[in-house]
């Protein structure tokens, strides 16, 4: 039998443990920000290494704010590559640092060609440890940007402990709330696929760009056009 009386059957038991375990590890995993750097050296360059305000993980986990803002050194350094580029692109841990080293170099693989094709100018690329969300728009306006995407570790799910997000907005500023980014999420090899996320993300980003604006007032509208193009076609065939 696989169960007793009204209980989850025992492999179903086994299978939350195991994901939640998974869950557990990648919030603890470890970041290697030196080994990516390295690694990201081989492909574009320079890259920035910035620290915030928090200095260990277990400071981070209980003081989000802390990772929402930069020490004075990186603050410097910062403000030594300041110029006039369209876009940042910020690296950071997060709550998944398995997600970073799983998916961040192939996302950047299919993303950058489509930038560097369009004619976009971009700024040195950034990697903080224990970053949160929100520091985009620090590093963004100390550097210039017109914009800045986040690329962090998600918060683990069951299933999902390496799943990979991306936050997009336009003019980074310190007033800046979550109301004003637009996030594509779930960005993994079993979930949004790295040529569909590079592709959902170079399109938003342009129509920031044209727009002048992010967040809620800007919708994914692809779909939209895709079905009303369809239902035309589907129309002069009849």
């Amino acid at each position: 039998m696989s169960r007793a009386g009204g209980s989850l059957r025992t492999q179903d038991w086994l299978d939350f443990k195991l994901a939640h375990a998974k869950a557990r590890d990648a919030v603890h995993c470890e970041f290697d920000s030196d080994t990516l750097r390295t690694q990201l050296k081989v492909m574009y360059e320079p890259v920035l290494l910035l620290t915030r305000r928090v200095k260990d993980r277990a400071a981070f986990l209980k003081r989000p704010d802390l990772g929402r803002r930069l020490d004075e050194s990186s603050k410097q350094t910062v403000k030594a590559n300041r110029g006039s580029s369209d876009l940042v692109i910020v690296i950071s841990d997060g709550l998944s640092a398995a997600a970073i080293h799983a998916h961040v170099r192939h996302l950047l693989s299919a993303l950058m060609p489509k930038l560097l094709n369009a004619g976009w100018s971009a700024a040195p690329l950034v990697i903080v440890r224990f970053g949160r969300v929100a520091i985009e728009d620090e590093i963004g306006a100390l550097l210039g940007t017109k914009m800045a995407v986040m690329l962090i570790g998600e918060r683990p799910g069951l299933g999902a402990p390496d799943s990979l997000g991306a936050y997009l907005v336009h003019n980074p500023t310190m007033e800046n709330t979550d109301v004003n980014r637009n996030c594509v999420s779930n960005i993994r090899a079993a979930g949004l696929i790295y040529e569909k996320a590079a592709d959902t993300i170079f399109y938003l980003l342009s129509e920031m760009k044209q727009r002048k604006l992010s967040g809620v007032g800007l919708k994914d509208n692809r779909v939209q056009i895709d079905q009303l193009l369809n239902s035309h076609h589907k129309c002069n065939t009849r």
